[in-house]
């Protein structure tokens, strides 16, 4: 069973930095997609990976390119998210999602769409205030 925890969250104030962690067992963090998703307080969860990082490579939503960079550590399996410049529209819970690369319409990769995806952490929350 493949099993991501997240961890990191917190209240900062804009322009502070946050470094949210996802551990994951059940599965190698270099076979898999692992993504991170969020939900802003009183909205859905976002249907499209902030982050994503797999074998193919890394994609950032231009919402955070510039400001979050995240890292794999194979030792440890684990995929941390490093944020800065944080912006108080950035407040939400951050998902973890880890799985193998799904096949799809544009072949088998790391897609960023959430249903391609069956394991989910239960979030960190992360607040941004002025």
């Amino acid at each position: 069973q493949v099993r991501p925890v997240e961890s990191g969250g917190g209240s900062v104030q804009a322009g502070g930095s946050l470094r949210l962690s996802c551990t994951i067992s059940g599965i190698k963090v270099n076979n898999a997609c692992v993504g991170w998703f969020r939900q802003p307080p009183g909205k859905e969860r976002e249907k499209f990976a902030i982050v994503m990082i797999g074998n193919d490579g890394t994609t950032y939503d231009d919402s955070v390119k510039g400001r979050f960079t995240v890292s794999r550590d194979i030792a440890e399996n684990a995929v941390y998210l490093q944020m800065d410049s944080l912006k108080q529209e950035d407040s939400a819970t951050y998902f973890c999602e880890a799985d193998y690369r799904s096949t799809g319409s544009e072949g088998t990769m790391c897609y960023t769409r959430d249903f391609m995806y069956d394991y989910w952490g239960k979030g960190t929350e992360v607040t941004v205030s002025s």
